[in-house]
This record gives structure tokens, sequence and C-alpha cells, in this order.
């Protein structure tokens, strides 16, 4: 199936303005995100939809391929704009663009996981450990059926471990960690693009309930670890000094 990737990339953050364009490393955090992404082998085309000029013009400048949109709430909104406007391509596949660090083979799961399969959606997890992340909501976890579709996420501790005897630490063995990365097929993403939030979406502030509770299938893989996204002046800081360790290391 013909597979385009799409980094939706918005110029503004709250917590870090305009941390795309940040190019301490003499790249730009989306350059960087751009090209780990390229290194997927399961897409066949790889674009930044954007509705800043801006960022465009970033795109522009390391030789990316720029889609320009409109203003949108979400990157799922943006993504399906370009579902839109790209027929030819039966799966997308979202890559965060503040993930400069994200594994190629891991975008490479996510998109096999819909082309090889009947699911409509694919994400990722991953193990999940310590006591405090379990517990903490800013941590969304997933718990699935034994053939790896997802039955729910939340930001609570799932699943709930009633005797914490059987669980050292109070973390169940089958604790996962979501990864918020996606891939869709075309039509099922332009339908719940459509949609309303939905009750459990409400509730929980989680817009993958909406996919779930419209019936989607939703494939969950699972990866070893996951790539630390970029939200704040301390991520990009954590990001530049791993970045000078690799370089450090290549060049001795």
């Amino acid at each position: 199936m013909p597979t385009l990737g799409v980094i939706p990339a918005r110029l503004q953050s709250s917590r870090l303005p305009e941390k795309l364009l940040l190019r301490e490393t003499g790249r730009s955090l989306l350059e960087h995100t751009y090209r780990a992404a390229s290194g997927a082998k399961s897409l066949d085309e790889l674009v930044v939809a954007t509705d800043s000029e801006a960022i465009a013009a970033e795109v522009e400048r390391f030789g990316g391929a720029v889609e320009l949109t409109g203003e949108h709430p979400s990157g799922t909104d943006r993504l399906a704009e370009v579902a839109r406007r790209r027929g030819e391509f039966d799966v997308l596949v979202n890559v965060q663009g503040d993930e400069p660090e994200i594994d190629p083979a891991a975008i490479d799961l996510l998109a096999n996981a819909v082309t090889g399969s009947d699911a409509e959606m694919a994400t990722l997890c991953s193990p999940l450990t310590d006591p405090a992340a379990f517990r903490d909501p800013a941590n969304v976890k997933v718990v699935c059926a034994p053939d790896g579709r997802a039955l729910y996420f939340s930001r609570a501790p799932i699943p709930f471990p009633r005797d914490e005897s059987e669980h050292p630490g109070g973390v169940p063995e089958n604790a996962r960690l979501h990864i918020g990365a996606y891939a869709y097929r075309r039509e099922f993403l332009i339908r719940l693009s459509e949609l309303p939030p939905s009750r459990l979406e409400r509730v929980e502030k989680l817009e993958q309930l909406r996919a779930l509770e419209a019936g989607c299938t939703l494939r969950v893989c699972e990866v070893a670890v996951h790539a630390c996204g970029v939200d704040t002046r301390e991520d990009y800081n954590a990001f530049v000094a791993r970045h000078a360790a690799r370089a450090a290391r290549s060049g001795a």
C-alpha cells in the first residue's frame, strides 16, 4: 500500500516557543526529525504539513517536502487535510515533529501494522515498570488484548493491581506506556476527523478514545524504548548534550 509519512508542524508551542526552529546543534529540531524519519523504509514519501510560512521556509531550506495547510486544532486534523488532497496514498503515518531521535524502525513497525493486517489504525507502546511513572496522569497507559488490539487508554494506572502483593512495586507485568505515534488507513483517518469528540475522549482528554468508541481496530505495536520528545527547554538541552556526545564519539 502506498504510504505517506506526515510531520504535522506548528510554529507556536506553549512550553517552548518556536521549538522546531531551534538550531543549537547546527540543524533545526525539525530537520533532525525529518532526517531521522527519512530513514524509514516503509515510507514512499515524507512531507511536513504546516500553516506556518516560517516552518515552510525552514523545510525548503534543508531540502524537505512541505504541504501548506489551514489552521487546525490538532495534528490529526492537519493530517486529515493532507489525506483528503493526497488520495494516491492508502496509509498515512503521523510522525511527531519534536522527536528528533525517532527510530525509523518504529515508523516501519507502525506502517506495517496497518498495511499487513485489517487494522484501521496503529500506535506504539513500551513496557512500563517505574511505579511513579505508572501513577503519573501525564503518562498515558494502554491495555491490549492478547492479539495486540487496544482495549482502552487512560491517564489512570491501568490495569489496576487489585492485589499489590502479586505485583512487586505495585506495577503489573503487562503495564504499558502509550507512545503517541500513529498510522492510519486513509479512509478511516478522514472519517475520524469528521466525528465529534466522544464521551470517553472528553473525560480523559485522549483523542485516541474517539477511535475506539467509533469501533476502530487499533493495533498496538511494542518497542523496547521510545524516543525522547522535546517539550521543554530542559528536554532540548538534554537532546543537544546527547547530540554533542554522539558527534564526539563518531569523530573519535
